[in-house]
Order: C-alpha cells, then structure tokens, then sequence
C-alpha cells in the first residue's frame, strides 16, 4: 500500500502541471484580457481611456508579454506561494481566496458530511425494504431532489421565508455581524445560517447517493455469498452491514475525487442567489472580467482539490474494499 500511495503522488506531479497549462490556456482563450473588458465598461460609460496609463498596465501586469512567458511568469510564481495581483479587485490574490477559502470548505465539508449521513442510511432502507410504500416515497424523494437545480430550490425557499415568515434567508451572518470581528458570538450566528446553504446544495447530492446506493446494494444482495452468510445463521442486520453494504458504497467512495471540487464550484450560483461571502461568486466574477490571475489561481485550487480527492478516494477503497488493498500488493 505504501508503495501504492508513493506512485499515486509522484504521478500527481505532472497531473498537476498539465492542469495548469491547460487551465491558463482556457482563460486566454477569450478575445482580449483584463484590460480590454475595462476599456469597454470606460466606453460603455463615456469615460475617456489615456493610451499612456493603459500602456503602463499593461507593462506593470506583464499583458504585453507572449503568452507562454505569462504563464511561466505565473507558474513560478504560484510555486512560491505568490498567487499574483487581481486585476479587477487591486488587491493579492491570496488575501481575496483567503477571505472566502475558508468559509467555502466549510460548507462544502458539512455538506459532505449531510450527505453521506442522510443518504447511506436511506439507500440501505430502501434496497431492503424494496417495491414498499416507503421505498416508493423515498424514490419520488430522489427524482425531486435530482430533477431541481440548486439555485431554484434556493430561489423556492427565499420566496417562502420571506413570504410565510417575513424573514430573509440569505447570507451566512444576520447584519450586526457581517463585518464584526470574529467572536464566539459570530460563530454561533454562522451555525444557525449555515443549515441553509447546507439543506440546498446538499439535496442534489443525496438524492443521487441514495439511488446509487440502492442500485448497488439491490444487485449485492441476489449474490451467492449473501444467501450462504444467511444460511450460516447470520442475523440479518450484520450480514447487510459488513458484506453487502462494504461492496455498495464502492462507487460512493470513489466519487470523492470529483465531489470536492464540485461542492466548491457548484455552490457558485446558488451562493449568488443566497449572497453567501463564499469563493463561487468570486471565482464567476473572475472568470466573466478575464482576471487572469484569480481565475487561474482559482482553477488550480479545484484541480488540486480533484486530484487530493481521487488519491482519499483511492485509499478508502483499498481500506474498504479488501480485494483493491490485495490487488495494490501484488502490484507493488
């Protein structure tokens, strides 16, 4: 295993530099950059554009070099930590991704966490329990949550708060903390607005677990070996739990690898819609003005949480799922 995992990270090394290469030439690919978005709106506006001050932009932010010496420029310097300047914003770029870095893993994780806890249990329910009242519910349940956008069940819910209750739930923070310092006060407001953002992207993603779960652990449980564990004397709730189950959520766990980087990205409209302080409208913003740097920064941090994501992944089969773990021996 151990050489397993030492293979999986020297071959993230070129992975990670492929990613960056195709990931900056993807942001230069519209017309222009940075600067010719910001003359249009100067135009657009009526405001005049000094030739002089723009050239000097230009030379300042390294616009006016070959691409391939931007990206070398840029490459390197990520390397050394220095995520470079945001054009549209003025400021470092990793101060803007450490503002909201934070808060966005936060939620991506919770959401992680609601998921898995509310669709193994519901998955393994209904695959037992198949063709029953409560099976049909809760596969009605998973074709509303697949079939309904995040930022729409978000919309829904705005509406009826506002509506029925004559509250706003938008937001992480109620406005006497919004720009308050950090405090056990603030913390605790966070977790009374966190629920919501959690319940909304996290329905999506439970909806399709449990119908991956219930598809899986259905075919496990026809199986040989099921029936001789059953044969044996077997109480039933064991015999589910350490054989079929282990089997079933194979696919579950190897889904890590893309469902990190896509809570993080996902979430982008439907924070919008919640004006929740979180990476997703920033990196939308990025990409829509051509800032080149956080755009790029940006795509390089989902990439490397894809990558980290496939390598856990990988290792929870191998610690799930003996016959991987075997496999990986014999091929060290």
């Amino acid at each position: 295993m151990l050489a397993y995992i030492i293979r999986r990270l020297l071959i993230m090394i070129p992975t990670l530099i492929a990613i960056s290469i195709i990931s900056f030439a993807i942001i230069q690919l519209p017309p222009g950059d940075f600067l010719t978005t910001y003359i249009a709106q100067l135009s657009v506006s009526g405001e005049g554009v000094d030739q002089a001050e723009l050239q000097a932009l230009r030379a300042r932010f390294g616009l006016d070099e070959p691409v391939y010496m931007q990206y070398l420029h840029w490459a390197w310097n990520f390397l050394h930590g220095d995520f470079g300047h945001s054009f549209e914003w003025n400021k470092p770029v990793r101060d803007l991704i450490s503002e909201r870095i934070g808060l966005t893993i936060l939620i991506s994780t919770c959401t992680l966490i609601f998921t898995w806890m509310v669709s193994v249990p519901i998955g393994i329910y209904s695959a037992v329990k198949q063709y029953s009242w409560m099976d049909y519910f809760l596969t009605v349940f998973g074709f509303f949550g697949l079939a309904t956008p995040n930022f729409l069940f978000a919309l829904i819910l705005l509406w009826a708060s506002y509506a029925y209750f004559g509250m706003s739930i938008g937001g992480l923070f109620s406005p006497q903390f919004a720009e308050a310092p950090w405090s056990f006060a603030k913390f605790v407001d966070l977790l009374k607005h966190l629920w919501i953002p959690v319940l909304i992207v996290g329905t999506g993603h439970t909806a399709k677990f449990i119908r991956i779960i219930r598809g899986n652990l259905l075919d496990e449980l026809k199986k040989p070996y099921v029936t001789t564990a059953r044969a044996k004397g077997l109480s039933e709730i064991k015999l589910i739990l350490k054989y079929p189950v282990r089997v079933a959520i194979n696919p579950l766990v190897s889904t890590i690898g893309w469902t990190l980087p896509e809570l993080v990205s996902g979430i982008a409209i439907t924070a919008v819609v919640l004006n929740l302080p979180t990476s997703g409208p920033l990196l939308l913003s990025a990409l829509m003005s051509q800032d080149m740097h956080l755009a790029g920064s940006f795509i390089m941090l989902l990439s490397f949480l894809t990558v980290i994501g496939t390598l856990i992944s990988d290792i929870l089969l191998a610690w799930v799922d003996p016959r991987i773990r075997f496999g990986a021996r014999e091929g060290a």
